[in-house]
């Protein structure tokens, strides 16, 4: 290891905006078949460049003698030693700072720096020859060693600050007497002064429900330590604590925005760079984006603002992978946006998350009159391919039936040619664990979904890297629709009779919300937002067991021993009973036997009556596996380890 400093000066327009690659950390991994770089990339945007007019508050940034705008980001590279000039790129956008490439498609541990043989899996991704990047383009990122960020500059231009309200709001588990300004342990935008009369805190029962304004005496910003009470302008303290089941709101003066788009551009010149630069140590001919959750709406807003078009006229990214991000994009290019902030049914309230348009194709929206689509910026010839993954979790929990629906929800809107939908069906928003842990179970009812479809997303890469390199016709999409009846409102949802367990009665919506005048320009000016009319979110039907009919069925479902439901409800008796839990499903095994389906009243047919035994059981499970290779969603080599998870999944049922 080493440190190296590469230096990249700009010849013209036709060149990548990175001037300087400082790499700090040079190695040799697995056994020199690949290498890896770490270190800082060095950004310069010209404001009037029309690449860059969409990024907010850029012309309002510092600028040097050449007349552009400086910025950093941490990247770390993996590229391959064999294939110098002919890999394709796999650009990771990286969820809050971290990298989730490896686990999800080598079936590696979770690591911020993969050194180590085990570090890598199985090697999948490496086995593809890929060059795989991660560029930090969060300027927020919690402050944790190992996690990428965006060194953004800041907004002025000015002989006063700019100043703006910010929104934080929160939902507990549990008492507590302080919180954080900020979403998920990441930087807040202090509060410019706390005796401001814009800082107001409410409190409410419900996201629709009235605001009650907390007393100005009961609260403060500070932060509890050794005991007392510090003042702090990042917290904020409530007398007597912020309790379960309320919905919490503070809106607030801050003051020195960071230029949040920068992180936009970091990800399109960092590509450009390694495509389109001979002098770049990790080149590449071809480049697909990743991106799951909060970084696969990241990926909808790159493509709706027109930034894959490089500055030169070039195009960045081939193809995409757009991975469990629903109908939303998200907080990566207003004043004051918090990049983390996301939108569920019980948390991060009315965010510019979930909002119009939804789909690739142009649809008007019935209620504003509004005409707009994901590509509607984007030049024809650079409109990547995409894929869209969505587990039901998505459905439920983030608006997906939007992406392909009319925005009233009464029409199907297929996907364009470049785009293909898949919904995997019954999966939570991240797999669980298997066996589920038992300590937060109720009854038969885990609370967690161990659906495993990380093998349907080896798969679905594959079938994307192929369409990419040679045109190679992908599986057709799969997912719930109107015309076939599988897509359907939750009153008209079939779940069967489960002990424990019944439907939900709340579902997700998104809204058409209102950010006052100046939103068009990337700027709120009211907070709380004036919240309109919902648009109508859908459902796949549901079986007899209760397992989803539509999409992608992985073996769990076609040779099922339990249902998988991609929701999972609040319990208690407060006002947050029978709302949805973030990101998290249910798992409850089938009966083993007709008594005792009979003595817990269960409408599901038993194991013992489905299977005549384990051998049965798992010729099915082959069957259903051999359908699933054969349609392009399931890979040969994954074959046996889904036999081997299907077995012990037996194994565990039936000694539980």
């Amino acid at each position: 290891m080493g440190v190296v400093v590469l230096i990249f000066t700009l010849a013209g327009a036709a060149a990548a905006e990175v001037t300087r690659l400082v790499v700090t950390a040079r190695q040799d991994v697995l056994g020199g078949d690949y290498e890896k770089l770490a270190g800082t990339v060095e950004l310069e945007l010209d404001p009037a460049h029309p690449a860059n007019v969409t990024i907010v508050d850029l012309d309002r940034a510092p600028r040097n003698a050449r007349g552009r705008v400086e910025a950093s980001a941490d990247f770390m590279v993996l590229r391959p030693r064999r294939s110098p000039r002919g890999s394709t790129a796999l650009l990771e956008v990286s969820n809050r700072g971290g990298k989730a490439a490896l686990p999800y498609f080598n079936r590696a541990s979770w690591t911020l720096d993969p050194t180590a043989d085990r570090d890598f899996g199985d090697r999948f991704l490496m086995r593809q020859g890929l060059t795989v990047i991660w560029v930090g383009w969060q300027f927020d990122a919690p402050r944790e060693d190992g996690l990428l960020r965006l060194r953004a500059t800041i907004a002025g231009g000015g002989p006063q600050p700019i100043e703006g309200l910010v929104r934080s709001d929160w939902t507990v588990d549990a008492p507590t007497a302080t919180l954080p300004l900020a979403h998920r342990n990441h930087v807040p935008y202090p509060v410019a002064d706390p005796a401001h009369a814009d800082n107001v805190l409410t409190v409410r029962a419900t996201r629709l429900g009235p605001r009650e304004v907390v007393s100005r005496d009961r609260w403060r910003f500070a932060r509890m330590e050794e005991g007392r009470l510090v003042d702090d302008p990042t917290q904020i303290s409530l007398a007597g604590g912020f309790e379960r089941g309320k919905i919490y709101e503070l809106v607030y003066r801050a003051r020195d925005p960071a230029v949040v788009g920068i992180g936009l551009a970091a990800v399109r010149d960092v590509v450009s760079f390694a495509r389109y630069d001979p002098r770049a140590p990790f080149p590449v001919t071809a480049a697909v984006g990743l991106g799951i959750s909060q970084s696969g709406r990241f990926l909808r807003h790159f493509v709706y603002q027109g930034f894959n078009t490089d500055e030169a006229g070039r195009k960045v990214f081939d193809g995409l992978l757009v991975h469990t991000a629903g109908a939303g994009r998200g907080s990566f290019n207003h004043r004051f946006a918090q990049p983390s902030r996301d939108a569920h049914r019980f948390s991060a309230f009315f965010y510019p998350t979930d909002i119009f348009p939804f789909t690739g194709r142009t649809q008007t929206d019935p209620e504003t009159g509004r005409a707009d689509g994901l590509f509607a910026r984007s030049r024809p010839e650079h409109v990547p391919k995409i894929f869209f993954t969505n587990t039901g979790y998505e459905y439920w929990g983030r608006a997906a039936s939007l992406i392909h629906t009319t925005p009233d929800g009464r029409i199907d809107a297929p996907p364009l040619p470049n785009e293909r939908i898949y919904h995997l069906a019954g999966g939570q928003h991240f797999v669980g664990g298997f066996p589920p842990p038992d300590a937060p179970r109720s009854g038969d009812v885990y609370r967690s979904n161990p659906l495993d479809f990380l093998v349907t997303l080896r798969a679905l890469l594959t079938r994307l890297l192929e369409w990419v390199a040679d045109g190679r016709t992908p599986p057709p999409s799969a997912y719930p629709t109107l015309s076939t009846r599988t897509l359907v409102s939750i009153d008209a949802l079939k779940f069967p009779a489960v002990r424990g367990l019944k439907a939900p009665a709340v579902i997700h919506q998104a809204h058409r919300v209102d950010y006052g005048p100046d939103w068009g320009a990337g700027i709120i000016t009211r907070e709380p937002p004036g919240v309109g009319a919902p648009f109508p979110a859908l459902v796949s039907q549901v079986d007899a067991d209760g397992n989803e009919v539509a999409g992608v069925r992985g073996v769990e479902l076609l040779a099922p021993l339990a249902t998988y439901t991609p929701w999972q409800l609040r319990g208690g008796q407060g006002s947050d009973a029978g709302e949805l839990v973030d990101f998290l499903g249910s798992y409850v095994p089938l009966p083993r036997t007709d008594a005792e389906r009979e003595r817990a009243g269960d409408g599901r047919v038993s194991v013992e009556r489905r299977y005549a035994d384990k051998s049965v059981y798992l010729v099915t499970v082959r069957r259903a596996a051999d359908s699933l290779a054969r349609a392009g969603l399931l890979l040969r080599e994954d074959i046996p380890g889904v036999l081997q998870r299907a077995e012990q999944h037996w194994d565990w049922i039936m000694r539980r």
